[in-house]
């Protein structure tokens, strides 16, 4: 079935994954590419719609990203944002040069020329939209006109029907512009002529059908659970395209949450009827972490071992051919690195940690969505809330949370600590509101008193953020008296932590985990 595409050509903004998930709001499916994509890759891929994100750079830079000039001969509609309308006007005639007066935050936006992006809005109108602009069109190319402005950009908003190409300099996608999904969606449904048909329900009988079609009628899969939303949800996919040839493992590495076997067992094996196998390697990973300090090492270590070990357990459960893993968008986008689009913050474990030579060939059925999309693909599988509505935990475990060395005693001072987090956030209301809530354990000591002595013990910190999707995040103003409750509780209770602090840093410029 061949599914409506707006495909996102990306020159490196921060905001270019937030383009993808609101046009996915829509129901809509889009998808994120290099600027650099080939001209015979956009019409393999066959868009109703193209969109440039915007970027770092400036256009006018020898050196800057540029799409090919046959872009705009293929006809199909294009929406330039911020550096994208920049680009296009310097590659079609115009001139772009370093603004006057840079625009970074709110700004107010007449609506000159409604039109078909602006349709809904009243000519004259004027909206609150987000800038961050350094650059600005000084001349706009032949057949291109104004179709909003604002008090330092005079083109701020730009239309040429005849080349199909609509431009806004602001930001549609993120929260500070308003009206920005009604703009989006005039691209999406009245410019480029999309039909809303990327929901969950449809999408879980093409995915089982891809996975029948990717595994063949006999060969055997295993998947690795790891407790979490989205290995639970990529083994039920899994086990309703192939029932029992399915081998779900779920392997202790000592890194996990306290409880996640027992969880695990109960829902896989009790409730689904899975194949499911229990490996303790606790040993194994923490062994081959000792010693080892450096986060990104870390994070190879432990998808190497992840690999060794669904090698040698796949061989005892019949010689599986596949492995599943729970693999998200965000995790692509994040673990690839282009030239001039998102840079890399970090390998993630589920595609990041992979040995070049392989035995198992993947399965990710999840690979194009986002978690808040899992979660909703996971309902439509049966899957019960209490799973879905887990919050999110990074792929190596307290590995990452445990800053320094990785032993088994600071696994169990953390998890300790994190009981104590989960149990007061629960208890306050507030679990599933918070996108991710934890500890991390710090490798300093610093001194405290308890009664009449004097300690010297660990600083744990507190994290806790609001996020729609991962890709950015604000941390959370927990009240005071639960903040007081929680260290109360865990200096009192978690013996080897003295000192409990709270993490106030946003995403950008800090990444959610700390490692």
């Amino acid at each position: 079935m061949q599914r409506d595409l707006i495909l996102i050509l990306d020159f490196g903004a921060q905001y270019t994954q937030l383009i993808a998930r609101r046009v996915r709001e829509q129901k809509v499916y889009s998808e994120i590419h290099p600027f650099n994509l080939s001209i015979a890759r956009i019409r393999e891929l066959r868009p109703k719609g193209i969109i440039l994100s915007g970027g770092p750079s400036s256009a006018y830079e020898p050196d800057a990203p540029r799409v090919p000039l046959e872009l705009y001969d293929l006809g199909i509609p294009i929406l330039g944002i911020c550096y994208g309308v920049q680009v296009t006007s310097l590659l079609l005639g115009g001139k772009v040069v370093a603004a006057d007066h840079r625009e970074y935050g709110r700004a107010m936006l007449r609506i000159t020329q409604p039109g078909e992006l602006f349709h809904g809005f009243a000519p004259g109108e004027e909206i609150p939209v987000w800038m961050s602009h350094g650059d600005r069109v000084l001349a706009l190319p032949e057949g291109f006109s104004v179709i909003g402005e604002s008090a330092n950009c005079p083109a701020a908003a730009v239309a040429a029907p005849d080349r199909r190409f609509w431009g806004v300099q602001f930001h549609p996608e993120v929260a500070h512009t308003p009206r920005g999904s009604e703009i989006l969606a005039n691209f999406v449904f009245r410019i480029c002529r999309c039909e809303p048909t990327w929901t969950m329900a449809s999408l879980v009988d093409q995915a089982v059908a891809a996975v029948r079609d990717q595994v063949g009628p006999k060969a055997r899969v295993v998947c690795g659970l790891s407790g979490g939303v989205d290995s639970s949800v990529a083994a039920a996919l899994v086990l309703r395209a192939i029932g029992e040839r399915l081998t779900c493992i779920f392997v202790d590495t000592g890194l996990q949450r306290a409880g996640e076997a027992a969880q695990v067992e109960s829902l896989f094996r009790d409730a689904f009827k899975a194949d499911l196998r229990v490996v303790d390697a606790s040993d194994r990973f923490l062994g081959a972490l000792a010693g080892v300090t450096d986060p990104e090492r870390k994070r190879k270590i432990i998808g190497g071992e992840f690999i060794a070990v669904f090698d040698e357990e796949a061989r005892r459960a019949g010689g599986a051919d596949f492995l599943v893993q729970g693999t998200l968008y965000p995790d692509v986008i994040e673990s690839v690195s282009h030239k001039g689009p998102s840079a890399t913050i970090k390998s993630h474990h589920n595609v990041g940690g992979l040995p070049e030579q392989m035995r198992l060939k993947l399965i990710e059925p999840l690979r194009e969505l986002f978690k808040d999309e899992v979660r909703e693909l996971g309902a439509e599988l049966g899957l019960p809330r209490h799973v879905l509505w887990r919050q999110p935990f990074p792929g190596p475990g307290l590995a990452v949370r445990v800053l320094g060395e990785v032993t088994r005693e600071a696994c169990d001072v953390l998890r300790s600590a994190d009981s104590i987090i989960e149990q007061e956030i629960r208890a306050a209301g507030l679990y599933e509101s918070i996108w991710q809530s934890f500890g991390v354990l710090l490798p300093v000591r610093s001194v405290g008193v308890m009664g009449d002595e004097r300690t010297y013990a660990k600083c744990l910190v507190l994290r806790a953020v609001h996020s729609r999707d991962g890709m950015t995040a604000d941390w959370v103003p927990l009240p005071y008296d639960l903040l007081a409750g929680i260290s109360s509780r865990i200096v009192n209770e978690v013996r080897g932590i003295n000192r409990v602090v709270y993490d106030i840093s946003s995403k950008p410029p800090a990444t959610i985990e700390w490692e």
